[in-house]
C-alpha cells in the first residue's frame, strides 16, 4: 500500500512539472525565432544606407542641320525610408547648353510604390539662371509604369508643372522597348528662358536597348523635342527649330 501510495505521488509531480513547462497559444501565432510577414512580403529589418546612380540617357540626336547632344541622369543616397536625390539634365546644340536642369531633393517613402520628394531646382545653362522650389511624387504607377509629377514655384512668383512617364517592354530578357514622354507646364512666360505660357515643350522618345550585360545597355532610338504656344514663337525668333524628329543612338546605364 505504501509502494502504491508513492508511486501516485511521484506521478503527480511529474504531471506538475510537465504543466509547468508547456506553453499553449494560437495556432497561427508567430513563433518567438521566426520573422513576421506583412502580406506575404518579410520587412526589411535593417537599416541600412546605399548609392545608387543610374544614367537613363546618353545620346546623339541627329537629322540634316539640326543635331544635338542630351544627358538625363539621377542618384540617390539614402535607405528603404529617406534618400537624397540629385538629378541633372540638358541638351548641347550648336556648341551651346540649354535646356539645363538641375535638382537637389529630400524623399520619403510613402508606400510600397511611390516616394514623396521636395527640395530645389536650378535651371543652370548658358541662359538667364532661374531656381525654384520643388514638391512632387515618383514612383511605378500600375502596371510597373514609372511616372513623376513635379510642381515648382520660382524665385521670381512663377509656376510650372513637369510630368514624365515611361515604360519597359521585354522583347526578351535583354531587349527592351522603351517609350518614354516629358511635358512641361508654365503659369507665364519667359522669353530669357525661351518657355511659353500653358503646355511649353514637349520631349518624347522610342527607345530600343540591348543590355549587353545589366549595367550596359546602348540602344538606339526615334526621338521629338518640340515647342507649343509662345514657346514656338520665341524659339522661332530664335532661329531654332519649333520641332523636329531625330533619329538617335545611345547608352544607358546605372551603378
Amino acid at each position: 500500500m505504501r509502494a502504491l501510495l508513492l508511486m501516485g505521488l511521484s506521478l503527480l509531480c511529474a504531471c506538475m512539472a510537465h504543466a509547468q513547462t508547456t506553453q499553449y497559444h494560437a495556432a497561427d501565432a508567430p513563433d518567438a525565432g521566426t520573422p513576421s510577414y506583412i502580406d506575404g512580403i518579410m520587412p526589411v529589418m535593417d537599416q541600412g544606407t546605399w548609392f545608387h546612380g543610374i544614367l537613363d540617357a546618353l545620346e546623339g540626336r541627329y537629322a540634316p542641320g539640326n543635331s544635338d547632344f542630351r544627358w538625363d541622369g539621377e542618384a540617390w543616397f539614402g535607405g528603404d525610408y529617406n534618400r537624397l536625390w540629385l538629378k541633372t539634365e540638358g541638351t548641347v546644340e550648336k556648341g551651346r547648353l540649354h535646356d539645363g536642369d538641375h535638382e537637389a531633393l529630400y524623399s520619403r517613402a510613402i508606400s510600397r510604390y511611390f516616394d514623396l520628394q521636395g527640395g530645389v531646382r536650378v535651371d543652370l545653362d548658358d541662359g538667364p539662371t532661374r531656381t525654384w522650389a520643388a514638391f512632387g511624387i515618383q514612383g511605378l504607377a500600375l502596371y510597373q509604369f514609372e511616372m513623376q509629377a513635379t510642381a515648382y514655384v520660382s524665385d521670381r512668383g512663377r509656376f510650372a508643372t513637369r510630368l514624365e512617364g515611361s515604360y519597359d517592354f521585354l522583347l526578351t530578357n535583354r531587349l527592351i522597348l522603351q517609350p518614354q514622354a516629358e511635358f512641361n507646364l508654365y503659369t507665364k512666360a519667359d522669353q530669357g528662358r525661351g518657355v511659353g505660357a500653358g503646355l511649353s515643350d514637349v520631349d518624347a522618345g522610342l527607345r530600343l536597348r540591348y543590355e549587353a550585360w545589366r549595367k550596359f545597355a546602348p540602344y538606339i532610338a526615334v526621338t521629338y523635342a518640340g515647342y507649343f504656344t509662345q514657346a514656338r514663337r520665341f524659339a522661332h525668333e530664335r532661329g531654332d527649330p519649333t520641332g523636329s524628329v531625330r533619329f538617335t543612338f545611345g547608352l544607358r546605364s546605372w551603378f
